[in-house]
């Protein structure tokens, strides 16, 4: 299984960016998806998470900024972000779960946003 994560960059504070992430590899393919974030000294943080169904969630920090979604033909999962402020600054990592017997966690190998004028 590979998660290939791409989109990350530099922008200004107030500007958007929109990350994708492509999963394959799973023979069942993949159930929750979602994206993770680790800024400067801080310890990982969920930012959104949604289901093959379609349910999502948000950490409260980013909700009516952030917008994640999914399209289950590609295995691909984007996170829109806008608005963006300097403490979304962080490496951001997808993760995906298989479906099936023996279901595991992956995670992508992290792209780097930053938000400074």
């Amino acid at each position: 299984v590979q998660l290939q994560a791409s989109g990350g960059g530099l922008v200004q504070p107030g500007g958007s960016l929109r990350l994708s992430c492509a999963a394959s590899g799973s023979i069942f393919g993949f159930g929750a998806m979602g994206w993770y974030r680790r800024g400067p000294g801080k310890q990982r943080e969920l930012v959104a998470i949604i289901t093959r169904g379609g349910r999502v969630n948000y950490a409260d920090s980013v909700k009516g900024r952030f917008t994640i979604s999914r399209d289950n033909a590609k295995d691909t999962v984007y996170l829109q972000m806008n608005t963006l402020k300097p403490e979304d600054t962080a490496v951001y990592y997808c993760n995906a779960q298989t479906l099936g017997p023996g279901a595991m966690d992956y995670w992508g190998q992290g792209t780097q946003v930053t938000v400074s004028s």
